[in-house]
C-alpha cells in the first residue's frame, strides 16, 4: 500500500493496527462476528459441494474468513491480498483446513492484479469493493483474469442503508469508540463506495447474473437488508 506522507495521522494509526485488530473487531465480537459470518455463507449458498471451479482467485482476502465457507471443491485457489501482515493471519488460519496443499497466498494489488488475462473460473471479492476508488475499473481488472464463463462473485454491505447504519452504530462504532478511534472519520475514508452505486457498475459489466440480499431475501432494498451477494458470469460476444 503506498501511504502519502500527507496523510492523517489517525489514518495511518489504524492502518498500522489493521491486520492485528481485525478480527477481534469483526469475528471475535459475538453479534458482529455471527452476521458476518452470515453474510459470507450466504455468498456462498449457490456453490455446493458438487460444483467444482478448477481455479479459483480471492482478491481482498484479508485475513481469510471467506475461504472457511466455500464448499465446493477446486483444484487450485489463491488468497491474495495487499497487505502482507494480514495474508500471515490467513495462513495460519487457513493451516488447519484440508484443502491447504491446493492454496496459495500472494500479496498484490487489487486494482492491478498480477496475474495473466483468463486466468481463473471464479473471482471472489467480499468485503472490498465499497473500499476501492474508481469502482468500474477495478471490476473490469477482475473481468480480465477471469476466464470466459466463469463466475465474479462480489458480498458487499448494504451501506449507506438503513439497516447498516443501524447495525453498525450498535456495534463496530461503539466498540471502535471505546478504542479511541474517530469511528466516522475512518468510516468515512475506509467505505467509498455506496452498495446501490457497486450495484449498478455490477449489473451493467456483468448482466447475466444472480443476486440477493441478506437477511431479508423477500425484501431487496438496501435499507431493509446487511448485505449484497452477487454471482455475475463473463460472458464473450459472439460475432
Amino acid at each position: 500500500m503506498r501511504i502519502s506522507k500527507d496523510e492523517d495521522k489517525e489514518w495511518l494509526d489504524y492502518l498500522s493496527r489493521f491486520s492485528d485488530e481485525y478480527d477481534e473487531r469483526v469475528y471475535q465480537s459475538y453479534s458482529t462476528g455471527y452476521v458476518m459470518r452470515a453474510g459470507h455463507i450466504a455468498c456462498e449458498k449457490p456453490f455446493g459441494e458438487d460444483k467444482h471451479f478448477s481455479k479459483v482467485l480471492e482478491v481482498g482476502a484479508g485475513t481469510g474468513e471467506h475461504l472457511l465457507h466455500v464448499k465446493h471443491t477446486f483444484d487450485e485457489y489463491i488468497v491474495s491480498d495487499g497487505d502482507a501482515s494480514a495474508l500471515e493471519v490467513a495462513q495460519k488460519q487457513l493451516n488447519p483446513i484440508n484443502a491447504y496443499d491446493k492454496l496459495t497466498f500472494n500479496v498484490t494489488n487489487a486494482r492491478e492484479l498480477d496475474f495473466e488475462s483468463n486466468s481463473f473460473d471464479r473471482v471472489i471479492a467480499t468485503h472490498i469493493l465499497e473500499h476501492l476508488y474508481e469502482p468500474h475499473l477495478v471490476i473490469k481488472e477482475w473481468l480480465r483474469v477471469l476466464k470466459p464463463e466463469g463466475t465474479l462473485s462480489i458480498l458487499i454491505p448494504t451501506d449507506p442503508g438503513i439497516a447498516w447504519k443501524v447495525g453498525r452504530y450498535m456495534t463496530t462504532r461503539k466498540h471502535g469508540l471505546k478504542k479511541g478511534w474517530n469511528y466516522d472519520y475512518i468510516m468515512a475514508r475506509e467505505h467509498v463506495n455506496p452498495c446501490n452505486n457497486l450495484m449498478a457498475f455490477l449489473n451493467y459489466y456483468l448482466p447475466d447474473n444472480q443476486h440477493s440480499f441478506w437477511p431479508l431475501s423477500f425484501a431487496p432494498l438496501i435499507d431493509c437488508n446487511l448485505f449484497f451477494n452477487f454471482h455475475g458470469i463473463k460472458r464473450v460476444a459472439r460475432h
